[in-house]
């Protein structure tokens, strides 16, 4: 049965595509055919091919399904700022049909495991008053939630979850990624993590000198997924 689901991240830089791609990893390692998507990508650089996004091409190297770069990231921005700001500075209409249909095509790929990672996290801008969580509602995916774990992520994880349940969609799953190795009581707050969010822990990821996706899925638990397409 495939299975298709929606990154989303409790704020920006906090190890989405990390997690991503080791979930994607895992995912090759049980067996599945893999496809992945970022919809639209800020902090792009230049090169011979045009625009490259970082986390686009780290999650296209995890796909068994042949993608062109195009297909993985057809919204690719050079300025790293916001993406509808982006996207505003060269003309570009950022609305929920300009991402909807490129990765609705990624979807009929059909493969056995698809994630579409998104930018920020669940209400980042598009135009209007359109929000890239739109595009997840549209396509009625069931979402990821990595939790940036530092000072506060308690409250952004639990306003991000909720936000994700009242949008309709349901919460499959979420992963815990050590952003501030500083942190005061750290196992107090996963365990508040846990008793609060509405989904299982797919896994617990501390700071990693080797952060590569054959390194991190060691840390995560796909079994624990639900929510098929």
């Amino acid at each position: 049965m495939t299975q298709a689901f929606f990154v989303t991240g409790t704020d920006t830089e906090i190890g989405k595509t990390t997690v991503a791609a080791g979930l994607l990893h895992a995912a090759k390692l049980a067996g599945l055919s893999t496809a992945a998507a970022k919809p639209v990508a800020s902090g792009c650089v230049s090169t011979a091919d045009g625009l490259r996004n970082d986390d686009a091409l780290a999650l296209l190297g995890e796909c068994t399904v042949a993608l062109r770069y195009e297909e993985v990231n057809p919204l690719a921005f050079e300025p790293a700022i916001a993406p509808h700001l982006a996207a505003r500075e060269v003309g570009v209409l950022l609305d929920v049909a300009a991402l909807q249909g490129p990765v609705q095509a990624i979807l009929d790929k059909r493969a056995d495991f698809t994630l579409i990672e998104g930018a920020g996290g669940w209400r980042v801008p598009l135009a209007g008053e359109a929000t890239l969580s739109d595009v997840a509602i549209a396509l009625k995916l069931p979402v990821i939630l990595v939790v940036g774990v530092r000072l506060g992520c308690i409250n952004q994880a639990l306003l991000t979850a909720e936000a994700i349940l009242r949008d309709g969609l349901p919460l499959a799953g979420w992963v815990a990624n050590l952003v501030d190795p500083q942190i005061s009581r750290l196992e107090d707050n996963l365990a508040t993590l846990a008793e609060r969010l509405p989904a299982p822990c797919l896994g617990y990821l501390p700071r990693l000198a080797d952060a590569s996706p054959a390194a991190v899925c060691s840390y995560l638990n796909l079994d624990l997924l639900h929510c098929p397409l």
